[in-house]
C-alpha cells in the first residue's frame, strides 16, 4: 500500500519551511507538526484532516515502528480554534494485535464526526477489512468501532462527500495480490454509500481499468454527474505510461465506468480532489512518473474537470518526498492540507488560498 524508493533522508531543523515568497503572492508555509520524536512511534504516515464544528482542526494518521513492523495504531489530534499549539497526539484506534491505519476523519455536515480506517489481519494489506466508529461531541469520545465491510482487501484513504440527496458516498478501494512491491491489477475503486434514513450501508460496482487503480477521491458535480480520480497500480519504480485515472458516474454516484487514464502523470502514489464552494474543482497529486512522490502539485479547474489551466508546486525537493496529500476548503474560505515527508516519519500542514494556485504569478524561488 504505501512504499518508500530512492529518497534520500532530509533533515527538516526550522519549525515553518518558506517555499515560494514575492509580491504577487502570499507566502506559503509548510508546518511540521509531528515528527519521528513524537510519541507513538517514528512511523506516520498517511494523515487526514477535517475543520470540526466548533471550529477546530483534526488531523489523523496511524503510526508505529512502521508499515509493516507491530501493532500500528491511528492517532488523533487537535488545534483548538484560537491555538497555535497542536494537541499531543493520543490513539484513537487501536485493534488489539492487528495494525491499524489510513485513518480518515470527516464531519458530516450538522452532525457527527467519522473516522473511518482500516485493520490488517495478513500479511498484507490485502487482508484488511474497513472498520469506522464516530463522536458526537467533535471527536473527543469515540462509539465502538463498528465493521464496514467483511470482504478481505477492502480499504480506505480519502473523505467521504454528502450527496445532494443526503446520503453519504466513501471512496473505498478494493487491493489484490501480496506483492508489497506491486499493486495487483486487479485492484479497483469503488464506493460504499450510506443510506441516513435506514442507516445501511450499500456498495457500487467495482471500477477496473488498465493496470489496476485504488484511493479514489470523488466530487460531485450535479445531482447525477459525479467524477473520481484514482491512484494508478502496478509497481513503484519509474512507468512513462503511469497516470492518474479517472471514473465517472452518470446516475448519482450508483453506478460507475471503467477507469481511463488521464494526462496526469502518477508514481503509483495517493491524489486528493475537492470541489471548492464556488463550483471549482483543486487536484492535488505527486506529478512524476519516474517513481518519486515529488514535486507535489495542486491545479484549479473552472469547468468541472474539462481543463486545469492554473497549477502550482507547493513542495518541490529532490532530496525529500511529499506523500499522500489530503486537503479540505475551511469556513474561511481556505484551503488547508496535510501530506508526509522524510521516510514516512512527519506530517506537515499548509493553507493557502485559490487564488495562490497559479504559476503565472510566482517568480522563481531560491
Amino acid at each position: 500500500m504505501n512504499h518508500f524508493h530512492r529518497i534520500n533522508p532530509w533533515l527538516l531543523t526550522a519549525t515553518w519551511m518558506i517555499l515560494v515568497s514575492n509580491a504577487a503572492m502570499a507566502e506559503l508555509e509548510i508546518k511540521r507538526v509531528f515528527g519521528p520524536e513524537t510519541p507513538g512511534g517514528k512511523y506516520k504516515h498517511p494523515a487526514s484532516i477535517e475543520e470540526l464544528a466548533n471550529g477546530d482542526l483534526y488531523i489523523a494518521y496511524y503510526g508505529g515502528e512502521g508499515e509493516y513492523q507491530g501493532d500500528t495504531a491511528v492517532y488523533g489530534s487537535r488545534l483548538a480554534k484560537g491555538s497555535s499549539a497542536w494537541t499531543q497526539p493520543k490513539r484513537i484506534a487501536d485493534t488489539p494485535d492487528r495494525a491499524d491505519g489510513n485513518g480518515v476523519i470527516w464531519q458530516e455536515p450538522g452532525g457527527a464526526t467519522w473516522l473511518f480506517y482500516v485493520v490488517r489481519y495478513g500479511e498484507t494489506w490485502s487482508d484488511s477489512v474497513i472498520k469506522y466508529k464516530y463522536s458526537l461531541d467533535n471527536a473527543n469520545t469515540w462509539t465502538d468501532s463498528e465493521m464496514l465491510s467483511f470482504e478481505k482487501g477492502m480499504m480506505v484513504r480519502s473523505q467521504p462527500i454528502q450527496l445532494t440527496n443526503g446520503d453519504f458516498l466513501l471512496p473505498i478501494y478494493h487491493e489484490t495480490g501480496n506483492d508489497k512491491e506491486s499493486v495487483g491489477p486487479e485492484s479497483s475503486s469503488l464506493f460504499a454509500r450510506f443510506n441516513k434514513k435506514t442507516k445501511e450501508w450499500s456498495f457500487t460496482n467495482k471500477v477496473h481499468s488498465r493496470i489496476g487503480n485504488i484511493q479514489p477521491s470523488v466530487v460531485q458535480l450535479d445531482e447525477n454527474h459525479l467524477i473520481a480520480y484514482c491512484r494508478r497500480g502496478g509497481g513503484y519504480g519509474p512507468m512513462l505510461d503511469g497516470f492518474i485515472v479517472k471514473t465517472e458516474s452518470n446516475d448519482g454516484g450508483r453506478t460507475w465506468s471503467p477507469g481511463v487514464d488521464t494526462e496526469f502523470p502518477n508514481p503509483n502514489a495517493a491524489v486528493d480532489l475537492i470541489r471548492l464552494k464556488n463550483g471549482h474543482l483543486v487536484l492535488i497529486y505527486n506529478n512524476n512518473n519516474q517513481g518519486e512522490r515529488n514535486p507535489l502539485t495542486m491545479r484549479v479547474s473552472t469547468d468541472n474537470g474539462k481543463t486545469w489551466p492554473k497549477a502550482r508546486d507547493i513542495f518541490n525537493n529532490p532530496a525529500d518526498e511529499a506523500a499522500y496529500p489530503f486537503i479540505i476548503q475551511t469556513t474561511d474560505g481556505r484551503i488547508q492540507g496535510v501530506f508526509t515527508s522524510q521516510r514516512r516519519s512527519v506530517v506537515n500542514h499548509f493553507v493557502l488560498d485559490e487564488s495562490d494556485l497559479d504559476s503565472s504569478k510566482q517568480k522563481s524561488s531560491n
